[in-house]
């Protein structure tokens, strides 16, 4: 009985309160008035607890780490030692075109003269999945412009023709780049070729962020890696390329060393060295499923960095 004697308490007040409402259009919902100001609605207890304890999420939220699509991933803070995220840094997997890096630093170790002119030959077609270059045969360069072009714009006949001029040849120059490995301590990498072309080149995050901070060491490793256009002679006349990371080309990160990878078997990679939020980091991707959302995936971790500080 006490529930219909407050119902039509209710309803009475209701018909009170559209005799007396204006007829406005904006005021037709009387009925909502009325219950809002008669019946106040409780807090919700859940919303109540979500809102009391946000801090302690985004806290939480921020220890976990960034949500990335890579499938591995490592950021490292190269001033402490200390690894800030991992995403299993473990896992072997093809490492594309991030192979050039331990390319160069074969180069440099080997103190040949850059300006030597090498002329790429038909030894330098990609016969492993097709892929194409407006390096074109017969197109003479200096070693030094090939490197360049290797690390800037990972052009694989570029990085081809390093390896087949190195002294021994191709399999000197390979056997060159898993002592290299060795000697780092990269014991779960292993390369086939210099390009990255040959799924079979491999490493880990971890491995990857050892040779990272072994290639920085090399000054001109760092300038081609983080240049951002070049300009070269070749036989079909002037050709002009551009970095291949994004981050790179829009000038907004403080990029020490850069390299970025793709074959189908690896997905979209990359190794970045960057000051990043006031920290000197290495950011390494592996395997995302796209060029966007391996440059979204390092915006995601500038973020999370920023959300860490604060």
């Amino acid at each position: 009985m006490k529930f219909y004697k407050t119902l039509g308490m209710v309803w009475t007040g209701v018909a009170l309160a559209f005799a007396s409402a204006p007829a406005v259009a904006d005021d037709m919902d009387v009925l909502g008035q009325f219950l809002e100001q008669n019946f106040p609605v409780q807090n919700d207890p859940m919303e109540a607890f979500a809102l009391s304890h946000a801090d302690q999420v985004e806290a939480q939220a921020a220890l976990a780490g960034p949500l990335l699509s890579s499938q591995s991933a490592l950021i490292f803070n190269n001033k402490t030692g200390e690894v800030l995220y991992q995403k299993n840094p473990d896992r072997v997997m093809p490492i594309a075109s991030i192979s050039k890096l331990m390319s160069a630093m074969v180069v440099l170790d080997a103190h040949l003269d850059m300006n030597e002119p090498i002329t790429i030959t038909e030894a330098e077609i990609d016969r492993l999945k097709g892929t194409g270059s407006r390096l074109s045969i017969g197109t003479t360069l200096t070693r030094g412009e090939l490197l360049h072009l290797s690390l800037m714009s990972s052009e694989n006949r570029a990085t081809h023709a390093l390896g087949r001029t190195y002294p021994g040849g191709m399999s000197a120059f390979v056997a060159a780049m898993n002592a290299k490995a060795q000697s780092l301590g990269m014991t779960n990498s292993r390369f086939y070729e210099p390009t990255g072309l040959n799924f079979q080149n491999v490493s880990t995050a971890r491995d990857l962020n050892r040779m990272v901070a072994a290639a920085s060491k090399y000054p001109l490793i760092r300038k081609n890696s983080t240049s951002n256009y070049g300009s070269v002679w070749t036989a079909n006349g002037r050709q002009n390329y551009k970095n291949s990371n994004a981050l790179v080309r829009e000038g907004s990160w403080n990029i020490e060393l850069q390299k970025t990878g793709y074959i189908r078997e690896a997905g979209r990679s990359m190794v970045v060295k960057a000051n990043v939020q006031n920290q000197p980091i290495t950011i390494v991707l592996l395997n995302s499923p796209s060029s966007t959302t391996r440059v979204n995936d390092a915006r995601k971790i500038e973020s999370w960095m920023l959300q860490r500080r604060s």
